[in-house]
């Protein structure tokens, strides 16, 4: 499996020292937070979607996904989220990035079929113009879709190769999810996995990888095990992604210190579980 870590890490980052970091801890991709308050978003030109481009090549480093935040599953109008999601795809296409992330969102639907409902079909919607640009649209387990099967039932609806899921560790555990319930229902989805770590339910500030209660071990040894039996053919060898949420607590540790450790860290799991 090939790992990567994402830019919330190190919030408003520069990309050629992005790019550098990776390179320099063994990083084979990143994961680029693609908000207004980042370098790029789906608002910059084709000269900084190029630019990005030839730094991340220069290090040898892969651009995994455009992590957006469209909210798919949240009340509105169709049409306005379905532009914002063809946005995020061709901004993942001209960076050469196989994924999109998006959140659900639909925590103020009246009713849980109403927001699976909405999240189906604007997926549904941009999923041809996924499959014409190469990028794969992944609905991550967040929010309103905590679990593996919040995020699968939608998944169901859709019904289209090129929609798939981001399985992030935290939030199914923290809704009382099994791992291996999680990934049961998820890896017929499966498009990448974000990892973490947080010292419990009721205290969720990052923490070094190793250093929490989530269990890291189980996921990565579930991966490890069933992932090219049971996902995908397009999702390849796998990803794990470290999305360490400096953004949000600006008094953790700094990122790049911790890189070199994660790396490790992640090794030594799949090592374990070969």
């Amino acid at each position: 499996m090939q790992l990567a870590f994402s830019t919330l890490g190190v919030p408003g980052m520069e990309i050629s020292e992005v790019a550098r970091l990776a390179a320099d801890n063994g990083f084979h991709g990143v994961e680029l937070r693609v908000h207004p308050d980042e370098p790029v978003h789906p608002g910059v030109g084709a000269e900084v979607r190029k630019e990005t481009v030839r730094r991340f090549q220069d290090a040898g480093v892969r651009v995994l996904s455009a992590a957006g935040y469209t909210r798919v599953a949240a009340p509105g109008d169709d049409e306005t989220v379905v532009d914002e999601l063809h946005g995020l795809l061709a901004l993942a296409h001209d960076l050469g990035a196989p994924y999109v992330r998006v959140f659900p969102g639909g925590v103020d639907q009246p009713t849980e079929q109403e927001a699976d409902a909405a999240a189906a079909r604007r997926l549904g919607a941009a999923a041809p113009r996924a499959a014409d640009l190469g990028v794969n649209l992944l609905l991550e387990t967040h929010d309103s879709h905590r679990r593996g099967a919040d995020t699968a039932r939608v998944l169901g609806l859709v019904g289209h190769a090129s929609v798939g899921a981001i399985w992030d560790v935290m939030h199914p555990w923290l809704a009382g999810e099994d791992p291996e319930t999680t990934y049961a229902v998820l890896a017929p989805h499966l498009g990448y996995v974000q990892v973490k770590d947080i010292a419990s339910v009721e205290d969720t500030n990052p923490l070094p990888l190793g250093a929490g209660a989530l269990p890291l071990a189980e996921c990565v040894d579930l991966l490890t095990r069933q992932h090219a039996a049971e996902t995908r053919p397009e999702a390849g060898a796998g990803w794990l992604c470290w999305e360490y949420e400096k953004r949000w607590y600006p008094r953790a540790p700094e990122l790049p210190g911790l890189l070199a450790p994660a790396r490790e860290h992640l090794l030594g799991l799949l090592t374990q579980s070969a």
